[in-house]
Parts: C-alpha cells; structure tokens; sequence
C-alpha cells in the first residue's frame, strides 16, 4: 500500500466506522490515487471447474429485431451511464467497473461487465441501449431505444439524494415523454404512435427507496409508514407512472421486482451476519414489495386493455442462484468481488486494487451489485425461464410472441 492509499484510509476508516451509512457515500477527492495492493484470489477471470450450467451464447445481431425499440427505466440495476453526466457520487465512470464488459472499459455501468438488459437487447435483435442523456438529438440515436436509469434514482422524489444528483423516476417518466414528442415532430403521429406501441419498456426500480430511504429513516419515515405501508404506498405511485406510459401508447411493459438486498454484502457487514446469513427484516420488507406489485400488475392488466405487462421477480431468481450456487458455479456467495472489510462490504468500490481477480466465481460485484455473470442468468429467465421461471404471468418471449400472432 502507497502512501496516497494509507493518508485516504486514515481519513476514510474513522468516518465509516462512526457513522456506517457514509461507506455507501465516498470522498471524490480520494479516490483517484488510491492504491491498496492486489487480492490475489485466482487468475483473472478464469471459469471455476464447478460451473456445470451450460449458458447459451449471447445472440448476435444477424436477425431482424423482434422488437422495433427497448426503452429502460430505474437505477443502478440498469443505469448504463447516465450518471456519467452528473454531479454525484453514484458513478461508475472508472475501474474497476466495465473491466469485463465488451470494450474492457468503464461505462457507468455498475457492474464488472454487462447489466440484464444488454442481454436482454442483444435477444431482442437490438444493440446495447445508449443512454438517454448522451444522445445527440437526432432520431438515428433514439429509434432503438433509450436507457433513461440513474444510479441513485428511486420511485421516491428524494430517495437517494444524499449521494447527489440523480434522476428520480418521475423525472425519467417526463425524459420518456420528452422523446415521444420528438418522435411525432420527427417521423409523424402514427408512426410515432405504432413505434411505440410494438416497443418494450423495462423498468427496474425500488432498491433505493430502502437502502436510501426508509432503512435510513429519512425524514422519520418509518414512524409514518409501517414496512407494508411504505410498500402499498410504492406500489400505488408505480401504478400511476405505468398507466402515464400508458395513455402515451406504450403497450408492451416488463417490471422488475427487487432483488434480496438483505443478502447484499453490506448489510451482512452492517449487521454482522457470519456464515452469509441473510437479513431477514430486509428481505421480508423486499418480499412484501415485489407481491404487492405483482398484485398491482395482475390489476393493471385487468383495467388497461391491450396492455401486456408482466412482472419479473428478481428476489425468486436471486435466491436461486444463492441457494444452489454449486449448480450455478458460484463458491463465493456472501463476499463482494471488490471491496473492503468483512463481506468486503464495509466501503464501496473505489479501486482496482480492491478487486478480486476472478469475478466468475462471486455472485456480487460490489456492496450492492451482482456480477455479470448473475446479470445474464437473470436476463435468460426474464426472457424464457430458462433456469427458473420468475416471471409472470409470462416471460418476454412469450409476451413477443403473443404479440406476434
């Protein structure tokens, strides 16, 4: 460890270790000399010998796109680089996020490599979706889709404001409207209408309403709302955003439910969890999330005619891969890749020296974050179920199919 990485942890540690909810925060100013000295866990990258699923290649694009566009909404489950063009400390603009992605570079993505919906883009036939605040204007940037995710972002205004600026999704939902009026300007009303109608929009949003909001009890939420409350109360306003894409003639719509954040490796460090023991009172709390908004989509689809909304649970789909993580060829399933402290969960990835060196056998990337490799077996059951059905009530192909009849 150089001296840059020593004076930044001397600063860093007695802040984190007083107030732990700042690991999630960094100081910018500290991160870009750090050097921490490498974990050697393995050779980079290399595929354990206990992997035994055979995953499909990711589908190229020597087909015609099933679908005429993909339209992406949420956080930092999917945010692809929006937050590049903020002023925030959620930013995954360095390494070592993007070390595996395609261009070895970063991207804002957060994750080591690609995130579900750039497997779920190159199954639909479409490139990987730019996103919506680096485009240049021009309909040639837009036609296939948009990525309107912020890290940060919740379904709650403020969730997440501590970290600085983001994009909450009502204001995302205002981007969306903002690019069908480009859309009518520039290629008229029907066409407009019917390009958007035959699109798929995915949206994956919620964590940080918990992780930044009521877990934090921001503004003494939890005293105003009960867990199932602020769950009803979520689910209420995500049914209002989904009918305001509606009335724009968005038809075709893949809601993602949470994942179990108690699992995450910060909060096994926060609470002291050994042997990879889950947080149960966040779980349950992500449990009763994602059922209310499976019952809120069941709703919606009963009230919107020609809607075909479906809900996939990523808590169901996590907890797969977790419980059977041998099948899966994951052997570290409580530890981020990259990170510091116990579950390498107590201070969030600012380094390329905080990394593991083989990412395939983890299942978590960061304090929050799965790897790529647990992104693309949750895009293979979102698009058919191929390792277990999570979606309901039915997976996107079939939803493509449906439609194509």
């Amino acid at each position: 460890m150089d001296s840059s990485a020593t004076y930044a942890l001397l600063i860093l540690i007695p802040i984190f270790f007083l107030n732990p909810t700042l690991s999630l925060e960094y100081p910018e100013e500290l991160i870009n000399g750090i050097h921490l000295g490498p974990i050697n866990d393995g050779p980079l990258s290399s595929p354990p010998e206990s992997r035994t699923v055979a995953f499909p290649p990711s589908p190229t694009l020597n087909f015609p796109p099933l679908v005429p566009a993909l339209f992406v909404l949420g956080d930092s489950t999917v945010d692809c680089g929006t937050n590049n063009f903020l002023g925030t400390l959620a930013r995954a603009d360095r390494l070592p996020y993007g070390r595996d992605f395609d261009t070895h570079h970063p991207t804002g993505r957060f994750c080591n490599g690609r995130i579900p919906v750039d497997y779920l883009a190159l199954r639909l036939g479409l490139p990987f979706v730019p996103t919506y605040l680096g485009q240049t204007g021009s309909i040639e940037d837009m036609i296939q889709g948009l990525n309107y995710a912020s890290a940060g972002a919740g379904i709650i205004f403020s969730s997440g404001s501590e970290l600085g600026q983001h994009i909450s999704l009502v204001q995302q939902i205002q981007q969306v409207m903002d690019t069908f009026q480009q859309f009518i300007l520039s290629m008229g009303e029907d066409e407009a209408y019917d390009l958007v109608s035959k699109s798929i929009f995915y949206i994956s949003i919620g964590t940080n309403d918990y992780i930044h909001y009521y877990l934090r009890n921001v503004s003494s939420v939890q005293s105003l709302y009960l867990p199932w409350s602020f769950n009803q109360f979520l689910a209420h306003t995500m049914k209002l955003e989904i009918k305001n894409l509606y009335n724009a003639n968005v038809r075709n719509v893949v809601v993602m439910g949470l994942a179990p954040i108690g699992c995450a490796p910060y909060y096994l460090w926060l609470h002291n969890r050994k042997n990879g023991q889950c947080v149960e009172m966040i779980n349950n709390m992500v449990l009763e999330f994602n059922y209310a908004m499976r019952f809120t989509v069941e709703e919606l689809t009963k009230e919107l005619p020609d809607a075909n909304i479906i809900f996939c649970d990523a808590f169901e789909g996590s907890m797969d891969i977790i419980k059977n993580n041998d099948r899966y060829g994951f052997n570290v399933v409580d530890d981020a890749c990259c990170g510091l402290g116990r579950h390498r969960g107590w201070i969030m990835c600012i380094s390329p020296d905080m990394a593991c060196n083989n990412t395939s056998n983890h299942i978590w990337w960061d304090q929050f974050h799965p790897t790529d490799a647990v992104n693309e077996i949750l895009a293979d059951n979102v698009w058919s179920g191929l390792h277990t059905s999570m979606c309901y009530p039915m997976n996107l192909e079939d939803m493509i199919a449906q439609n194509a009849k």
